[in-house]
């Protein structure tokens, strides 16, 4: 099945960019360009089969050293969506997503392994292991939905779940040296839900040759979101800048300003 977005390239690339395609750029598909997130689905179920394809995707991405330190716990039971979804914020695509899946920064099973074979992981508790599997965790995941919109499924990532890590911790059974990183929900789009692209930064905003540049310009791009958000009927009266901002903010945060203390009690970041 085919993606379900069917912007051409030429369209993805203004729409993302605001700026023509590259003269001479000649690539097969534009699935990459046309991503966007999914929060309304049809009541189509998900094959058990294709849960096993994406979860093999997600399995397939690069991992650090082969250490594949993460896992994925896919939620279908009613009850545990409904407390993931209050936990998360309230979102309501959490509680009517055919499939959630909740993806972990997982060193408990290396500390199981390790410890099985008589060695004392004592690493496991450091900065550097808890990028590590965080990398993983995003990389997999990265990897499932590209997957999932080529069999024609939408997805929609789910940050709300690090609003209230104790309690997604006790609703899935996390054991220590876990963390839910982030959800993601996935099923077939509702009709008329596909949504627009939403536009990106300019290229030379984050694009930087060489060296990083000693300025940068949130102007063009302010203006471009601006017409964007007013086109879906959204309040464009506050740049995207300033938006940005208010969430590099303690009170933006929504609770997960107090995450380290969570963290470090899951047996992470202690040096």
């Amino acid at each position: 099945m085919d993606s379900c977005f069917n912007e051409s390239l030429e369209e993805a690339w203004i729409e993302r960019f605001g700026r023509d395609l590259p003269v001479g750029l000649d690539v097969d598909s534009c699935a990459f360009l046309n991503h966007r997130s999914v929060r309304k689905y049809s009541e189509r179920t998900i094959p058990r089969e294709m849960v096993q394809y994406l979860v093999a995707a997600a399995q397939s991405a690069s991992t650090s050293s082969n250490l594949q330190t993460w896992s994925v716990v896919t939620v279908t039971d009613e009850a545990k969506k409904s407390a993931l979804s209050i936990a998360s914020g309230g979102q309501k695509q959490v509680l009517h997503a055919p499939l959630l899946c909740v993806f972990l920064a997982d060193l408990h099973r290396l500390n199981v392994f390790a410890s099985k074979r008589g060695l004392e992981p004592d690493a496991l508790d450091t900065v550097e292991m808890f990028m590590v599997a965080l990398v993983d965790a995003a990389l997999a995941a990265e990897r499932m939905v590209c997957a999932a919109e080529a069999q024609g499924l939408g997805v929609c990532y789910i940050g709300g779940m690090r609003n209230c890590p104790d309690q997604v911790k006790e609703i899935l059974n996390l054991p220590d040296l876990t963390f839910g990183v982030f959800g993601l929900c996935l099923g077939y789009p509702a009709e008329g839900s596909e949504g627009s692209l939403k536009p990106r930064l300019a290229q030379d905003q984050v694009w930087f040759e060489n060296e990083y540049p000693s300025e940068l310009d949130s102007n063009e791009y302010d203006e471009r979101a601006g017409r964007f958000f007013a086109s879906q009927g959204m309040d464009m009266s506050i740049p995207w800048s300033t938006k940005c901002g208010e969430r590099t903010m303690l009170s933006g945060l929504s609770g997960r300003e107090n995450l380290l203390e969570f963290l470090q009690s899951q047996g992470f970041l202690r040096r």
